[in-house]
This record gives C-alpha cells, sequence and structure tokens, in this order.
C-alpha cells in the first residue's frame, strides 16, 4: 500500500454495490436486516459513498445510491459486475472500482480504503480461511472489462476473474495488518444475523 494515501484519489477508483441477490437462504431480504439504526443496504452504500467519488448500487435500489440493473437479473454477480462496469463506463469511469456484496455488516472504511489505495492497478482481491473474497475487492480495469465480455460469452462463473492474470490475492497474512477477520463475515441465513448481532 502507498504511504501517501493521495497517491491515488478516490475520484480514480469508483464503487459497486451488489445487491440483487434473492436472498433465498435467509428467507427475507437480507439488504434490510437493521444494522447500527439503519439497514444493510443503506450502511454499505453509505460507506462506499465516503471512499469513492462514484458509488452505484447493482440492484433494486435499496442503498441510496444510484442504482442500475442488469439486463438479465439473478444471474449471480458476475452478472452484476458487468452491469455496474457497463454503467460506470457511459458515466465516463474506465478505471477501477471497488466491488462489495451487500451481505457484508461489519466491512469497514479502514478496509475499503486500504483497497482503494493499495499501489497496483491490478485487482486485489483478499483470501480469508483459504477462499477468495472477489465481492469485497478491487477489480482492475481490464478485468471489469473482461467480466463484460465473459458475460456476453454465456459465462456465469467468477472463477475466470480470479483467475486472471496479475490479480494480486492478499493472504490473511497481509489484510490481518488492517482488519480483522469479522471485516469478511457474511450474512446468508437467520442463524449468521443472530450470530452478527442484526437479530434476537
Amino acid at each position: 500500500m502507498n504511504s501517501d494515501a493521495t497517491a491515488v484519489r478516490s475520484s480514480e477508483v469508483a464503487a459497486l454495490l451488489l445487491s440483487g441477490g434473492t436472498s433465498q437462504r435467509m428467507g427475507r431480504d437480507k439488504t434490510q436486516l437493521p444494522v447500527g439504526g439503519t439497514t444493510l443496504a443503506r450502511r454499505t452504500g453509505q460507506l462506499l459513498a465516503r471512499v469513492a467519488t462514484t458509488a452505484l448500487e447493482v440492484g433494486p435500489g435499496t442503498s441510496g445510491l444510484t442504482a442500475v440493473s442488469e439486463d438479465l437479473p439473478g444471474r449471480g454477480p458476475l452478472s452484476a459486475i458487468a452491469a455496474g462496469r457497463v454503467a460506470l463506463r457511459e458515466s465516463g469511469h474506465v478505471g477501477s472500482a471497488l466491488v462489495v456484496a451487500c451481505d457484508l455488516p461489519l466491512v469497514s472504511e479502514k478496509w475499503l480504503r486500504y483497497l482503494l489505495h493499495y499501489d497496483s492497478g491490478s485487482s486485489v482481491v483478499p483470501i480469508v480461511d483459504g477462499r477468495a473474497q472477489p465481492l469485497c475487492a478491487k477489480w482492475g480495469a481490464d478485468d471489469l472489462d473482461a467480466a463484460v465480455q465473459l458475460v456476453r460469452e454465456g459465462e456465469r462463473s467468477l472463477r475466470h476473474l480470479l483467475n486472471a492474470p496479475g490479480v494480486i490475492l492478499l493472504e490473511e497474512s497481509q489484510w490481518s495488518r488492517v482488519v480483522t477477520r469479522e471485516n469478511f463475515d457474511d450474512v446468508d441465513t437467520i442463524e449468521d444475523a443472530r450470530r452478527l448481532g442484526l437479530l434476537p
């Protein structure tokens, strides 16, 4: 990470909030779970708006951010990233973007700023418990463009992006200097929501 936090300005890295999941395992709309006096979607949207000049929601518009829709909703995160990329390009942004799923109630501004200013034009993806976390990451311009092309070719899996040349995978020894494991906890079930203190 560059020690000069102004080396990469927030206007140079956009942000995409993915909120279009079906919440099937939750059994209710997880974007509306209560977090700190607001909803999960609005909390995450506010975080992204604080760190990036251009921040969009790909989904139904529950975060307070400008919302864009996928051509075919419900086709997974690769499709959502592609839709976000197209919308960013239409707004004039052609650089990197933070990509954050709307099910991370403890994701922190500190982590987002770390990604924002990570001294690399490549994609930066943390590895947590041996698994890549592509929806709490920064994706480089080339990989975002690749997402659009992959979706056009009928691909639905994120693995092609993760296997792209130049993707930087951050091991725990790197990200643990910035945040704790809880930063990446997601909420998929009612049990998760209770464990994380979102529901009684």
